[in-house]
């Protein structure tokens, strides 16, 4: 799939001036970093994404270490309301009566009173997309990144106490974690747009938000094991305790830009200023109206919006469709719960190295690589989710079918999650706030949806559901493919003039 003629070209750096006559063998400026001698390995820009992948292993871990804790916090008789149980699959799993640790205090939370407790996070969560955004790009994102999960560290450390205080009190903290972590991806991505050299962008984006999947992998069979050994509110003390510790190590080791660091190597320095440079604007106000306008903003928005879909729907859906139809519950196995996320994060990891060798060895254009990972990353899951609901009592084929699912969305990490830094750097932040908050919906009302569509939980309602899952997402990854682009976009820089990426 070779780039056509006249197509967006992959952003490189300034082309090497006619009077050094190197040629494509010698030290271009692509390959400046390896030739001026700035390594990848104990560089300040890859220490920085091994730190953000930490902080956002820590993130997801706070993020969903309710959802497993709160199985012990409520009494057995007001657990989940369950709808009529399918009896087309043989029972699969037998609960075994093993001694455990019974000590943590018991709510009687009905079925409703759990939903609004799960989902208060998000309504937090999409208030701060946008303005977190807009304020990493006014005062940097390391403060508020920081900030942002040191925030949402306290209040899970506060947890327990509010669950005792009442559930009103639970939702605020809820509520207000979601608000701490909804500034931590547009901070992210306003940092990058700093400290990433356009080839390696795939790279470093990839390392910094494969923790999220790293923290979903360790966290999920962690919290089980730390609540059926010691009590729910270690879940909460740890995970908020590992947060603030690394607060600490963030403030003291992290700057904003690369000017400013206080153990950055000259050379690197350079390597990363020479390779951004046309690429950032220096005008003072946003602007909005021609951003809002951008046709390419809106496929990164539909695709987003599309993948979030079909994410939440197998986060929070398809143990269900296990437990109600195929009869085995999921969570009794903490590995098969972590399989799926490790999967991703395996795949987030390669594929982001695989983006930029393309890019950078293969010629590749940026476009190109975005809406072929897009496409594959969308399309690969969209089949595998609706194969789920046509499996019959297959309980090893539905494993099968929910790893390669959200294994091979891993690939969007490459494809339309970084595609902000390539259509408006200076602006990244602000544009993942945007297409964060449309993407936040899917987490709101996608389960509302299903749950609608399964009262009687027969094999049929469930393969609508994916198949209403599967659709979104084919359109969102069509939607892409058309109208994506790869080149900074001439709202974005100064003077907008367009600049070749």
């Amino acid at each position: 799939m070779e780039p056509e003629e006249g197509e967006d070209r992959t952003p490189l750096l300034k082309e090497p001036q006619p009077h050094t006559g190197e040629t494509s063998g010698s030290c271009s400026c692509v390959a400046a970093s390896r030739c001026h001698g700035v390594p990848a390995c104990c560089s300040a820009r890859y220490n920085l994404a091994v730190l953000a992948c930490f902080g956002f292993f820590l993130l997801y871990a706070l993020r969903v270490n309710l959802s497993v804790a709160l199985v012990d916090m409520v009494e057995p008789n007001t657990s989940l309301a369950k709808n009529v149980t399918s009896n087309v699959c043989p029972e699969h799993s037998s609960t075994m009566n093993v001694p455990r640790n019974t000590t943590g205090e018991k709510y009687s939370w009905d079925a409703d009173t759990q939903g609004w407790i799960l989902g208060s996070f998000f309504y937090g969560y999409i208030i701060t997309q946008i303005p977190g955004g807009y304020l990493a790009s006014k005062i940097g994102g390391k403060l508020l990144l920081g900030f942002g999960i040191f925030g949402t560290s306290v209040f899970t450390l506060l947890t327990p106490l509010a669950a005792n205080l009442g559930v009103g009190y639970l939702i605020a903290v809820r509520a207000l974690e979601g608000l701490g972590e909804g500034v931590t991806f547009p901070a992210m991505h306003s940092m990058w747009s700093s400290w990433a050299p356009p080839l390696e962008r795939s790279k470093l984006l990839s390392i910094s938000y494969a923790g999220a999947q790293l923290g979903t992998v360790v966290s999920l069979p962690l919290s089980g094991l730390i609540c059926y050994y010691m009590n729910w509110v270690y879940v909460f003390y740890i995970f908020g305790a590992l947060g603030v510790l690394w607060w600490f190590f963030w403030m003291f080791l992290v700057s904003d830009t690369p000017e400013n660091h206080r153990s950055i190597s000259h050379a690197e320095r350079e390597y990363i200023l020479s390779s951004l440079k046309d690429q950032l604007s220096t005008q003072k106000s946003v602007p909005w109206r021609p951003m809002l306008a951008s046709l390419p903003l809106w496929a990164i928005v539909v695709a987003h919006f599309s993948y979030n879909w079909t994410f939440y729907t197998l986060l929070t859906l398809l143990p269900t469709y296990m437990k109600e139809i195929l009869r085995f519950d999921a969570q009794e196995n903490g590995f098969l719960s972590a399989l799926p996320y490790f999967g991703c994060w395996l795949c987030i990891i390669l594929s982001g190295q695989i983006a930029d060798y393309l890019r950078e060895k293969q010629n590749f254009s940026t476009v190109c690589v975005r809406k072929c990972f897009t496409l594959i990353g969308m399309i690969g899951p969209a089949v595998f989710l609706v194969a789920a609901g046509f499996i019959g009592c297959n309980y090893t084929l539905a494993v099968a079918f929910v790893t390669i699912s959200t294994t091979l969305g891993g690939f969007c990490t490459s494809g339309y999650s970084i595609n902000h830094l390539d259509i408006a750097p200076s602006y990244a932040g602000i544009l993942l706030g945007i297409t964060n908050s449309f993407a936040t919906i899917p987490g709101m009302v996608g389960p509302v949806i299903a749950k609608n569509l399964t009262h009687n939980n027969t094999v049929g309602e469930w393969q609508m559901v994916f198949y209403i899952a599967g659709s979104i997402n084919l359109f969102g990854a069509i939607f892409f493919a058309l109208f994506a682009s790869g080149e900074v976009q001439d709202w974005a820089v100064s003077g907008y003039h367009l600049h070749r990426n």
